[in-house]
């Protein structure tokens, strides 16, 4: 069967990785303030001869500069959360996943909560008017997906996760802002380690937390990819029209 993910005895090290996973939440929470207490004044300078997010042409287009960027990756966010969400609350949710598969799963599910509305609060704090430029709720669809089958959910926390950790990776060079990049840094780094027990909750006791699929074997860094190369991909899910005119 294609896409099946084998049924393995459960890695020890997932319990050091659900840990960390835990500290890297409450981090997480406090980076909210640093985003949100920032001027009006730099914001402005981030965003001047840059396009803010908004309708254009009677579609929201997320805009460039730093808030696109950021607007971008609340897009993504919204997306994982809405998937996490409905995984820990499918019906079969005990029974599908053994106790430290729901242990992570749950953290993830806070994770993504937490960055949502992190970006949310934060965005709807920082543009010139949140009102018209703030990203909308997004609706999803997963197609055919069972949320009761652990193969199918878990490898599609594979393909989120580890499109998530390449969109941030690729992002990073686009934002202006030290105190912005360094947020998209911390977030990054626990988007990574979501994507190496997702990993190690499909392949117990492998290398494939850290797979030459994702990560770059001449560098020794995670794979990185602009938005025009992500969204297609994230975009199967979403099922609300938005553009990226602005972003590479």
């Amino acid at each position: 069967m294609k896409n099946e993910v084998k049924i393995h005895e459960v890695d020890p090290s997932l319990n050091n990785r659900r840990s960390f996973l835990k500290l890297s939440g409450l981090t997480l929470v406090g980076a909210g303030l640093v985003l949100a207490g920032c001027s009006d004044n730099d914001n402005e300078d981030n965003m001047q001869d840059n396009s803010l997010p908004g309708i254009k042409n009677g579609v929201f287009d997320l805009g460039s500069g730093d808030f696109g960027v950021l607007t971008y990756a609340y897009a993504l966010e919204q997306l994982e959360a809405d998937f996490y969400t409905k995984v820990v609350n499918s019906t079969n949710f005990n029974a599908t996943f053994s106790d430290i598969e729901r242990q992570v799963l749950t953290d993830l599910y806070h994770h993504e909560v937490v960055h949502r509305d992190f970006f949310k609060a934060a965005l709807t704090g920082a543009l010139p008017d949140p009102s018209s430029q703030l990203l909308p709720s997004l609706a999803f669809n997963y197609g055919s997906l069972n949320f009761s089958s652990r193969n199918e959910v878990l490898a599609t926390a594979k393909a989120l996760e580890d499109t998530g950790v390449a969109a941030y990776n690729g992002a990073g060079r686009l934002i202006k802002s030290p105190d912005y990049l360094l947020l998209a840094g911390k977030i990054v780094s626990v988007e990574a380690r979501h994507a190496s027990a997702i990993r190690s909750l499909i392949n117990p006791n492998s290398k494939d937390f850290a797979g030459d699929d994702v990560v770059n074997t001449s560098t020794g860094l995670d794979v990185a990819k602009d938005p025009s190369k992500i969204l297609p991909i994230a975009g199967g899910f979403i099922t609300t029209k938005f553009t990226a005119q602005y972003l590479p």
